[in-house]
C-alpha cells in the first residue's frame, strides 16, 4: 500500500510532453484531439515573464546549440552553454541556473556523459533542476539519468513550443518526460524503490533476456506494432520478428497478448 501510494504521488507530478500529451497535476490524462487544455499557457511560443528563468544548456553538437539557444533565448534567460563534461561542471558552478538542458552523450569528465555532469554538478549548484534533452531515447540513457537525479528527459523530436513548456514545467517541479519513454522512466523509479526497501531487483525470467529483446519486449507490450518496433529501434522487420519468436521462447509464453499480461505484471511497461 506504501508503494502504491509512493507511485500515486509521484505520477500525479509527471507530464507527458510533444504533442501537448500531457497529464496533469490531477493526473487526467488528455491527449491530441481533447481540444484546448486550461492548463496549458496558450502563449507558449510568446515571450513573456518565464524570461525571469534562468537557463543553460549544455550539448557537444555546436550547431544544435546554437539553435536552441536561438528558440529558448526569446523567453528565457540563457546564463551559460558548454560542450562537455568538464566545461559544463565548471559552468553550472558559476552561473547557477535554474534550468540545465542536458544531453545524454557528452565527450570527456570519466566517460559518464550527462549523468557525470549532473552528479558531479548537482552539489554544486543544488537549486539547479535538470532536463536532459537527448537523440537517444534508449532505457540505459534514460536510466541512467534519470536515477543521476534528472528532472525528465525529452528526445531531440519534442517541438520548440513543447520544450518551452517542458522547461517552465521542470522549474515548478514537475517530472516531464516524452511519452514513449514513459515505461523506461517509470522501471527506473520502481528499480531506486526497490533498492530503498531492500526488495530484490532482479527478475530471473527478465534476466533471460538480451538488451535487444527486453527492449523489444517492452515496445511491443505496450502494442506497437512490428513495424513501429523496427522503426524506434532502427531493425528490421524480420529481426523484430526473431526477437519476439525468441522472447516467446525464453518466457514460455504464447503469444502477444500473454506477453503484455507478463510485463504488465512486473510494472515493466
Amino acid at each position: 500500500m506504501e508503494a502504491e501510494t509512493s507511485d500515486r504521488r509521484r505520477n500525479d507530478r509527471i507530464l507527458l510532453v510533444e504533442n501537448h500529451d500531457l497529464t496533469a497535476k490531477n493526473g487526467g490524462r488528455r491527449t491530441v484531439g481533447d481540444g484546448p487544455d486550461p492548463s496549458i499557457d496558450a502563449s507558449a511560443g510568446r515571450p513573456d515573464d518565464t524570461q525571469s528563468i534562468r537557463v543553460a544548456v549544455v550539448d557537444d553538437h555546436e550547431m544544435f546549440r546554437t539553435g536552441v539557444i536561438a528558440t529558448l533565448q526569446p523567453h528565457f534567460s540563457i546564463v551559460g552553454q558548454a560542450p562537455d563534461v568538464e566545461s559544463s561542471i565548471l559552468m553550472v558552478r558559476e552561473t547557477q541556473p535554474d534550468v540545465v538542458l542536458l544531453d545524454v552523450h557528452v565527450p570527456g569528465g570519466q566517460g559518464g556523459g550527462g549523468a557525470e555532469i549532473l552528479t558531479r554538478s548537482h552539489p554544486l549548484s543544488p537549486n539547479s533542476v535538470f532536463l536532459a534533452l537527448s537523440v537517444s531515447d534508449s532505457p540505459k540513457d534514460v536510466g541512467s539519468v534519470i536515477r543521476a537525479g534528472a528532472q525528465g528527459y525529452v528526445t531531440k523530436t519534442i517541438s520548440s513550443n513543447d520544450l518551452i513548456s517542458a522547461i517552465r514545467q521542470v522549474h515548478e517541479g514537475y517530472a516531464v518526460f516524452s511519452p514513449k519513454l514513459a515505461g523506461f522512466v517509470l522501471s527506473a523509479f520502481q528499480d531506486d524503490e526497490a533498492t530503498e526497501t531492500g526488495l530484490p531487483a532482479q527478475d530471473d525470467e527478465l534476466d533471460r533476456l538480451s538488451s535487444r529483446e527486453q527492449e523489444v519486449m517492452r515496445l511491443i507490450a505496450r502494442g506497437y506494432t512490428y513495424r513501429e518496433v523496427a522503426s524506434e529501434l532502427f531493425i528490421s522487420v524480420k529481426t523484430v520478428e526473431t526477437h519476439v519468436s525468441s522472447v516467446l521462447r525464453k518466457l514460455q509464453l504464447s503469444n502477444r497478448s500473454e506477453l503484455t499480461r507478463w510485463a504488465a505484471d512486473r510494472r515493466i511497461v
